[in-house]
């Protein structure tokens, strides 16, 4: 069984996003809730919110056991660019790129 959640258009990049998601990769679900309540970075507040999500996809909608389940697969994509542009010398524009991110994350109850 799998079970996934996904936060779309968070205002961050994936890079800075990768950097979390990366550190809970394959471990027990409850575990990983304990470590991102320690990671001192903003994105570490939208990976767990994230996961408390899919933990609870998978409590109320398949009935699993919490203890149970890992992360099979946790990614940070990226999303829509807005672009803007600030002044520069002699009449030029210089782009401003606000970067936004996918965080998906999937759960499992199998052994790996």
């Amino acid at each position: 069984m799998e079970v996934q959640a996904i936060t779309k258009n968070v205002r961050m990049s994936a890079q800075k996003m990768r950097e979390v998601v990366r550190q809970i990769q394959g471990m027990p679900a409850l575990q990983a809730q304990a470590v991102l309540q320690v990671v001192p970075r903003k994105g570490a507040r939208v990976v767990a919110k994230t996961l408390r999500s899919a933990i609870a996809n998978a409590e109320n909608n398949n009935n699993a056991d919490i203890e149970a389940l890992r992360i099979k697969e946790a990614v940070a994509q990226t999303a829509t660019t807005y672009k803007r542009y600030t002044p520069k010398a002699r009449g030029s524009a210089g782009p401003i790129l606000k970067r936004n991110c996918h965080v998906k994350i999937v759960l499992t109850d199998e052994k790996k």
